[in-house]
């Protein structure tokens, strides 16, 4: 009974005469199962995800997908190069490591602490951004800004929170910092980004929810054998209202604008032809009324030969005037045009 049932199983399932099911199925290594799942030990962290961690990262908008936005983070080195190097009276050069994707909650996160982190608002956006200065970087700014002599690292004592002196410092440097962003986005929008507030715990500067997307900017800003990092963190909200800028390929593009093909449709449009409907006067029947016509029957209509009547096209009143005869023709002297307003129509 077990054989014959066991034989009529296999039967059933692979079909007369087909092999058993276990003799044609391939077990996969640990390659190719890491492969699958997008694991790979051997690979960075920053490098590509694949498999099902890329569907899970999937929600995340790659800012490649803004070119214009690299080119305005470009323009905001030079900027800063250049206004740095006057508020502090010394050799500074500020370098673009590199620009990400985040999750906001996953950004906050990963700030190494001790930090100032700089909380702005753009009112032209109706959103706000981050500014995160390392300690490093603050340490260097009030080493060079009181006089501090070349050469020799800059004291730190960890474990105190910043004093007034340092905070003050630092603004100064973000003001600088946000005036320059200011004119990196006025080619393309005018844009003023205002310092709202400072804060050393993370906590305290939350902007957005941490599942929503960011874009992440790393600057580095060196000043001889000093200096450190600046980190400036956009939510995708706060760029939305310019998302059509930032998709330009470059400075001016005009999405899918063509002025050859505007003047021509503009010149067909003017030689169509349209039917123009006279309407003398307009009622409201029944169905049945309208079924029991007859041939020959006569409409009357509430109108004298002296009353106004409409001209339109398509449904659309466009004039108002009177009818009369020219010759053999039946005419109308257009006395007044209808003006179109806020999709209404008025005389």
């Amino acid at each position: 009974m077990s054989g014959d049932g066991e034989t009529d199983w296999d039967d059933a399932l692979n079909g007369p005469g087909d092999e058993p099911a276990a003799a044609t199925d391939r077990v996969l290594n640990q390659d190719e199962i890491d492969s699958l799942l997008g694991f790979d030990a051997l690979e960075a962290e920053d490098s590509d995800r694949t498999g099902i961690r890329a569907i899970v990262n999937s929600a995340l908008v790659s800012y490649e997908r803004l070119p214009m936005l690299e080119i305005v983070f470009d323009r905001l080195v030079r900027l800063m190069t250049t206004s740095l190097r006057n508020f502090t009276s010394d050799n500074v050069e500020v370098s673009l490591d590199n620009i990400s994707s985040i999750r906001f909650g996953d950004y906050l996160n990963s700030i190494p602490l001790p930090a100032i982190l700089a909380v702005f608002r753009a009112p032209e956006l109706d959103n706000f951004g981050l500014f995160t200065i390392e300690s490093n970087l603050i340490y260097s700014i009030v080493d060079v800004l009181l006089g501090g002599r070349r050469g020799t690292a800059a004291m730190r004592i960890e474990g105190r929170p910043y004093t007034t002196i340092e905070r003050s410092l630092v603004q100064r440097m973000i003001e600088v910092v946000m005036h320059d962003m200011g004119q990196a986005f006025e080619p393309l929008s005018k844009v003023n980004f205002v310092l709202d507030r400072l804060e050393t715990n993370p906590r305290f500067a939350a902007i957005a929810r941490p599942a929503n997307a960011a874009i992440l900017v790393k600057l580095r800003i060196d000043m001889e054998d000093r200096g450190g990092r600046v980190e400036l963190l956009l939510p995708y909200a706060t760029l939305e209202p310019i998302r059509k800028l930032l998709l330009q390929q470059f400075m001016g593009e005009k999405f899918g604008r063509d002025s050859i093909w505007e003047g021509h449709l503009a010149t067909e449009l003017w030689q169509t032809q349209i039917q123009i409907d006279a309407v003398l006067d307009q009622q409201v029947m029944s169905l049945r009324d309208v079924m029991n016509f007859k041939v020959g029957q006569t409409l009357m209509l509430n109108s004298a030969p002296d009353s106004p009547i409409e001209l339109k096209c398509g449904g659309i009143p466009l004039v108002k005037g009177h009818i009369g005869r020219v010759g053999p023709f039946v005419a109308v002297k257009v006395d007044r045009a209808f003006r179109r307003t806020a999709g209404t129509s008025k005389i």
